[in-house]
């Protein structure tokens, strides 16, 4: 069985071989980084790097992934419709936490650390909602303070900011923390009353079902 992932950050790679590796023993990971596609998508918006998400696509495939993970919220619905023109199965590493989102609860605020992602989880949680007969609300925050910690390696850092963000939030039934990268912060919040949701395990566990085939 063998999963590609697109990464747009390699702080990504021991992220999820560290899951795969807790969850889904004898499952291989061929990881592809580029993370000049989400530098791209950010100065002109994620349908500029269609082509190049198309090409790294159909990379994966020539190399034997079954399917393949996007763990970019920013590309991730770029990737899929990609993926539908290739022939390719392909999984946005959020779409699975924004279903559980949608069935936690009608207010949904959606936390990002980048303005590219604000769009892009807002709309997924919103056509989850639709899928699932749900009257959602959703809201959506910037952190976008807390990136420079990101962008500089301080992992640490980053996470205690997003967590401050965490504890802030108000009128949610559910927080979502729209980038894989912010997962880190859900453990530092125990004392947040209400769900606060991360997608890296949820959406590899779907991305490895899809390659099992």
């Amino acid at each position: 069985m063998t999963l590609g992932l697109l990464h747009t950050s390699a702080v990504h790679v021991p992220v999820f071989d560290g899951l795969r590796d807790a969850d889904h023993p004898g499952l291989e990971l061929r990881h592809h980084v580029a993370e000049e596609l989400l530098a791209r998508a950010r100065r002109e918006g994620p349908d500029a790097v269609a082509p190049a998400v198309r090409a790294a696509l159909a990379q994966a495939a020539r190399d034997g992934a079954a399917a393949v993970l996007c763990t970019c919220s920013t590309i991730g619905g770029v990737a899929e419709r990609a993926g539908a023109d290739l022939g390719l199965p392909v999984v946005r590493v959020d779409r699975p936490m924004a279903a559980a989102a949608v069935a936690a609860g009608d207010r949904v605020v959606v936390l990002a650390a980048v303005a590219s992602t604000v769009g892009p989880t807002s709309a997924l949680v919103e056509e989850e909602a639709r899928r699932a007969g749900r009257d959602v609300t959703v809201r959506a925050e910037l952190v976008d303070q807390v990136w420079a910690r990101f962008e500089a390696g301080d992992a640490e850092g980053y996470a205690r900011g997003v967590a401050r963000a965490v504890r802030e939030v108000r009128d949610a039934d559910v927080i979502v923390l729209a980038q894989a990268s912010m997962a880190g912060a859900a453990a530092l919040v125990p004392e947040v009353r209400v769900p606060v949701l991360s997608s890296p395990r949820p959406g590899l566990a779907a991305a490895a079902a899809l390659a099992a085939g």
